[in-house]
């Protein structure tokens, strides 16, 4: 009976502790209200890709914002709605998963972390030359 009592013990604080841990798997509203992006599983690792824009059309044009930034010619006309901004981060530490980031602005991929601050609240950045120089954004979930 003990075995049995210490059994449901373990998994009652394992269910807590899977319930009181955040989740960053959703929707979020990016800092500032410009953009939201769905974060979803990807093997184990963490992906998210912009799914709606508040000013969707470029001014210039009044067509779909492009990915007229990229580094890659080859993607300078695809839709910024879908492109890929959190890449493969996988977990680093407690609430707290590391690998890059794609900024659309500056149409480069950085080194990039993005850490839970609370059930509602998660942190991105993105870090270039090693780590020196790190530029971040809180976003809130939308969801």
């Amino acid at each position: 009976m003990t075995m049995l009592r210490a059994a449901a013990i373990a998994l009652a604080v394992l269910s807590f502790s899977a319930v009181a841990s955040a989740d960053p798997i959703g929707t979020w509203l990016t800092e500032g209200g410009k953009s939201r992006v769905k974060i979803s599983d990807c093997g184990g690792a963490l992906c998210g890709n912009i799914i709606w824009l508040r000013e969707p059309n470029d001014p210039e044009t009044g067509k779909p914002k492009t990915d007229k930034n990229n580094a890659d010619a080859g993607k300078r006309s695809r839709p910024i709605v879908g492109v890929p901004i959190v890449l493969n981060m996988k977990p680093n530490g407690a609430n707290k998963w590391s690998g890059q980031v794609y900024s659309p602005e500056e149409g480069k991929v950085f080194s990039g972390n993005l850490t839970e601050q609370g059930p509602n609240a998660v942190r991105l950045e993105g870090c270039a030359l090693g780590g020196l120089v790190c530029k971040g954004q809180s976003w809130t979930r939308a969801n």
